[in-house]
């Protein structure tokens, strides 16, 4: 994938006027239980997929499979797509060729992975907001990229709005929650332009570009109170 071809404007989030502090994460992530959990050469093989999967949106656009289209959905739609198996019928549809990352192979105990998320109830279900995905979904790790791995989550709460974004090694992926009409709001111009008739939401960012980044509560620092931190998904062991 050409990096040339990335979209690299965060233009789209519609933020308030007022500056408020995180709030919506009030306390540590509760700690998920660790049945089923990945091991090691399976938690790398999910990563490989999971990069590859939101690779290739970036790349090629949503798949039509990907339904709830916002910063929480492409974590899940990365997340099941990277877990199940990846047969050629899987392969056709979704126009993969070539060399693929080793299949994860879950353990009949590890299905469970495929049938839902831990929601802030407790119960379980296939739609978990972005808060659920780090509170009852991950652990947390700091607010240091260092520790972070393909597929970790970068979790942005502004009180009453959350946001994720993927850590994938050398950039960030996201998709900004908003339609077109919206982005081209957002973005500030007065008249659509072609190719916001086209923006599908989807967009990669270095890290250099988000720590410098003009509204500070976008930016992963340690002195920014909006930015809670890097999340594991807490079925990978490492």
């Amino acid at each position: 994938m050409q990096r040339r071809r990335f979209i690299t404007a965060l233009g789209g989030m519609i933020l308030g006027s007022a500056w408020r502090p995180a709030a919506a994460l009030t306390a540590e992530p509760s700690t998920p239980s660790s049945a089923g959990a990945l091991d090691g050469a399976q938690s790398d093989r999910f990563r490989a997929w999971m990069a590859l999967i939101v690779a290739d949106q970036i790349r090629r656009g949503p798949s039509p499979r990907w339904f709830h289209r916002d910063c929480a959905g492409l974590a899940r739609f990365a997340v099941g797509e990277a877990l199940r198996p990846h047969d050629t019928r899987w392969r056709r549809a979704n126009g993969f060729t070539g060399r693929l990352p080793p299949e994860v192979d879950l353990r009949p105990e590890q299905a469970a992975l495929l049938k839902g998320w831990t929601t802030l109830a407790g119960d379980q279900q296939a739609f978990v907001t972005a808060l659920a995905l780090v509170q009852k979904n991950s652990r947390r790790l700091g607010r240091e990229s260092a520790m972070s791995k393909p597929g970790d989550l970068l979790f942005f709460d502004h009180g009453d709005d959350q946001h994720l974004m993927i850590w994938m090694g050398s950039w960030i992926a996201y998709h900004t929650g908003q339609p077109p009409a919206a982005a081209e709001q957002g973005a500030g111009r007065r008249r659509p332009s072609p190719e916001m008739v086209e923006d599908n939401g989807l967009r990669a960012v270095t890290p250099a570009q988000l720590l410098q980044w003009k509204d500070t509560r976008w930016r992963p620092r340690d002195d920014n109170p909006n930015f809670a931190g890097f999340y594991r998904l807490a079925f990978l062991s490492r």
